[in-house]
């Protein structure tokens, strides 16, 4: 069940504060009946929602992950040509991104149409922790982990993650994706982090002396990419969408 003023927002009606006008003036119906108490909840895929008459088309919300290949965009906004990573899923459904990888990263992407669950997985406010693995050139020190942990300033904005460790060995997982072990001069790491800035993870680790020759998210809060091959995607399932929609929030 949803708030209806939401429903109606997201259907593309009005905003939220208008589909709340809406109601007041009772223009809004539900079931053949005039709506006006603002809290009033609905089922989009079942009650009849018309406004001014007319039926309120609401889009069924859909949540997919994929396994994205090096060389896609996640942002459609920045395509311009470009291979998207939303064209390798089949769908009729407009999805969107929520939490970008860069073109030369790799791994987890999450796509729905859900502004609200997207808003929940993205927002720091919320602590959904992302894991990401990443081949470094060098080993660093303890001292390099701490600095990364205690957070430095980059181009004005602070970057830090909370917690990065060695991994000595991919194992099953790495087999399982034919992913190389670090060769001679390099290094893999295991990074945790729960605001994700653009290219956060590349920015601190070059800032510190250890360029990222290749980024792969392994995990967004409790979604794991498992042994979903790569440039293939598939459908939550209820469950995890429940566990992704778990109250999370700790501070403002």
């Amino acid at each position: 069940m949803e708030r209806l003023h939401k429903v109606l927002a997201h259907a593309g009606v009005a905003s939220r504060r208008k589909s709340e006008e809406l109601m007041l003036e009772r223009r809004v119906r539900v079931n053949g009946k005039i709506v006006t108490e603002l809290g009033t909840q609905v089922d989009p895929d079942i009650d009849r929602i018309e406004v001014d008459g007319q039926r309120v088309r609401v889009e069924q919300k859909q949540y997919v992950i994929l396994h994205k290949p090096k060389g896609y965009l996640s942002d459609i906004d920045e395509a311009r040509g470009k291979p998207l990573a939303v064209d390798l899923v089949s769908t009729d459904k407009r999805l969107y991104a929520a939490g970008r990888l860069d073109a030369n990263s790799e791994g987890l992407l999450l796509l729905t149409n859900d502004g609200d669950l997207a808003h929940r997985v993205t927002h720091p406010r919320y602590q959904q922790e992302k894991e990401y693995l990443a081949l470094v050139e060098r080993t660093p020190t303890e001292e390099t982990f701490e600095r990364m942990r205690k957070g430095i300033w980059y181009e004005g904005e602070r970057l830090r993650v909370d917690s990065v460790k060695i991994v000595r060995h991919l194992g099953a997982l790495g087999q399982r994706h034919n992913w190389n072990e670090a060769g001679n001069g390099e290094c893999w790491l295991r990074l945790v982090l729960h605001e994700g800035k653009k290219r956060e993870i590349r920015h601190l680790c070059g800032a510190m002396g250890h360029p990222v020759k290749r980024l792969i998210r392994v995990r967004i809060g409790s979604l794991e990419l498992g042994s979903l091959p790569v440039g293939k995607w598939r459908t939550l399932s209820q469950a995890e969408v429940r566990q992704l929609n778990e109250p999370r929030k700790t501070k403002n």
